[in-house]
């Protein structure tokens, strides 16, 4: 078995980048991370793609789905890493997906689902400073030919649209 290179020298530029806003504060002291600004808007609930929000924990739709009714489900407070929840706020996390299963099962039937957490830049997280579920429905034959050799992924759903059926189909 062989193993192909493929070199992106420009991508050494971009993973310093990313990194280099972590932790930032505004000029309140406040965080400057996209979930606790959303979770912090008083913007309505489908303009932040929030589907349900409880005291501890909320659901909203993912702005970059991998899927249509892919979820991101989240604690309230800023926390990094699982270890740094408390007892109440695990529960009520694991709680909310399960919610997620039941309203995906409800508004879409998919056939499968992918649940997971990137823990830290390492490992994939997009937004590594606020710990975050991706509930992903999935569907026999979902994938095709554009992710693979275009770096493209058709959604055949707006996320409006999405957050509607979702936010319907949410238990109560």
């Amino acid at each position: 078995m062989t193993l192909e290179q493929l070199w992106a020298g420009w991508r050494a530029g971009y993973v310093a980048s990313v990194t280099a806003g972590e932790g930032a504060r505004d000029d309140e002291g406040l965080s400057r991370c996209v979930f606790c600004r959303i979770i912090g808007s008083d913007e309505p609930d489908s303009t932040r793609h929030v589907v349900c929000e409880r005291a501890d924990a909320l659901a909203l739709l993912n702005a970059y789905p991998y899927a249509s009714g892919h979820l991101l489900v989240m604690p309230r407070r800023h926390v990094s890493d699982l270890a740094g929840l408390g007892e109440g706020e695990a529960s009520a996390l694991w709680a909310l997906v399960r919610d997620a299963l039941e309203a995906l099962e409800k508004a879409y039937h998919p056939d499968g689902y992918n649940i997971g957490a990137n823990l830290g830049r390492a490992a994939g997280a997009g937004i590594p400073e606020h710990l975050h579920f991706h509930v992903v429905p999935r569907w026999l034959g979902d994938t095709n030919f554009m992710t693979t050799v275009a770096s493209v992924r058709v959604m055949p759903e707006a996320l409006s649209e999405s957050w509607s059926k979702l936010r319907a189909a949410w238990p109560s």
